[in-house]
């Protein structure tokens, strides 16, 4: 299998709040899907943790997001114990849908998903934003209703 070409660019923008949205392709572990940003060494690492639980990408993809890693890897000198992308997996957990939703039942039991809502909502009225992310969650909302009826 021939190695795949790294498309990764550092990329470090100071001051404001860097949005996903505002970061070019190049800083994307996965750039067609935007997936994975890799902006500092922590992002990296990141990348690593979650590499298998991208889902949708063709095995090209995991090629060219494993060279991405490595190149980032080597310039934020993050060690990176892995020689080839099949070590980081390629499937995302089986189990993954039901373990997502035992979490969520757990933070709710102990108020912690109650606590944490709080605290995104005093961000996005400090960032000047909580009307804007109103609507759009309003929009998600009337679209969840509409696929269910």
């Amino acid at each position: 299998m021939a190695t795949a070409k790294s498309t990764w660019k550092p990329f470090e923008e100071h001051g404001q709040l860097t949005t996903q949205s505002n970061l070019p392709d190049t800083v994307f572990a996965f750039p067609k899907q935007r997936k994975e940003p890799m902006t500092d060494a922590k992002h990296v690492r990141n990348a690593v943790a979650r590499f298998d639980q991208v889902t949708d990408v063709s095995e090209s993809d995991r090629a060219q997001a494993f060279a991405n890693i490595e190149k980032a890897a080597s310039y934020y000198d993050v060690d990176l114990s892995e020689t080839d992308w099949h070590q980081l997996g390629a499937h995302p957990q089986a189990n993954r849908e039901e373990s997502a939703k035992k979490g969520a039942a757990t933070r709710k039991r102990t108020g912690i998903a109650e606590a944490a809502a709080r605290k995104g909502a005093a961000t996005r009225q400090r960032l000047g934003i909580a009307e804007e992310a109103a609507k759009k969650a309003a929009a998600t909302r009337r679209g969840r209703k509409q696929a269910g009826a």
